[in-house]
């Protein structure tokens, strides 16, 4: 990954989504190219088209922020996205001594994992950037447990949806969970060109899988954070379950991933049962104990 090219490529793709009339511009003659000219939104940013070629060939090292924020407002960028925008604008900045390749699985800590633990009735998860299941409660562990049918570990969803033919059955919106997944770790790529892991998972899934690799060409970036998320298990059925991501302030890479449903509800129910079937399997957590 280059930040360079990863910020043409993304300025490229945003400017290709958007319609002349969108920005309430005409349409004049046959367009070569979907949405936006380069002249275009250099009118729209107010700088020159030299200028916005520069830009978009990855040159953003100083950029004032009036243009910065001109330049997001012309291509109407959400938060997500220019947070990412500007993730990769730190990357090319050379003035930045660069962070070294972080190899080793970071350490949760004993308070993290007592929470983790003593959230007993839902299935929790801590995961990373990479999306790798570094730890899950007893129930969690239950809900992903095809996931951690690999001899590949850590469980990973994005190698699962993809790459195992059990991640279909268990996304019934199997589209939408694969584009969020790699908007994840698109996203997540912008903040740390330096994880040798995420670049390797990147490299796998491009070879391996067609899907990712058309996915990962689009440049769309995501955030985690809540949501629902349905699910179907193997042992209970089909779950709608509702998620809230809390950021771990021990390690910012962590996340921890609490599911729950409505009371009352059959999705309420299937947790029932799945907490029952762990049981029968003993199912315990699996909780790392160092880094």
């Amino acid at each position: 990954m280059n930040s360079r090219d990863d910020i043409q490529q993304f300025l490229t793709s945003r400017r290709a989504r958007i319609t002349p009339e969108q920005v309430g511009l005409q349409s004049y003659g046959r367009r070569r190219v979907p949405g936006l000219r380069r002249e275009e939104v250099a009118m729209l940013t107010q700088v020159s088209v030299d200028y916005y070629g520069r830009l978009e060939r990855g040159n953003l090292t100083g950029v004032s922020e009036s243009v910065l924020a001109s330049l997001v407002r012309a291509l109407q960028l959400n938060d997500v996205e220019e947070l990412h925008l500007r993730d990769l604008i730190r990357a090319c900045d050379t003035t930045i001594r660069p962070a070294k390749p972080r190899t080793a699985q970071p350490k949760i800590s004993p308070a993290v994992v007592r929470i983790l633990e003593a959230i007993g009735d839902l299935p929790a998860v801590i995961q990373n950037g990479r999306l790798d299941i570094v730890a899950a409660n007893r129930m969690g562990r239950a809900l992903y447990v095809d996931q951690f049918d690999t001899p590949q570990l850590p469980a990973n969803h994005a190698r699962f949806t993809f790459l195992d033919p059990r991640g279909r059955l268990f996304a019934p919106n199997w589209d939408q969970a694969a584009n969020d997944i790699v908007a994840i770790l698109r996203a997540e790529a912008g903040r740390d060109l330096h994880d040798r892991r995420l670049t390797d998972l990147i490299g796998e899934l491009s070879t391996r899988s067609d899907e990712f690799r058309i996915r990962w060409a689009a440049h769309n970036v995501h955030q985690h954070r809540s949501g629902s998320k349905r699910i179907h298990h193997r042992a209970v059925g089909d779950l709608s379950l509702d998620f809230e991501v809390l950021s771990l302030d021990s390690d910012p890479h962590l996340r921890l991933v609490v599911f729950s449903a409505e009371p009352g509800s059959a999705s309420y129910d299937g947790l029932q049962l799945l907490s029952n079937w762990a049981a029968t399997l003993k199912i315990s957590a699996e909780v790392p104990t160092g880094s």
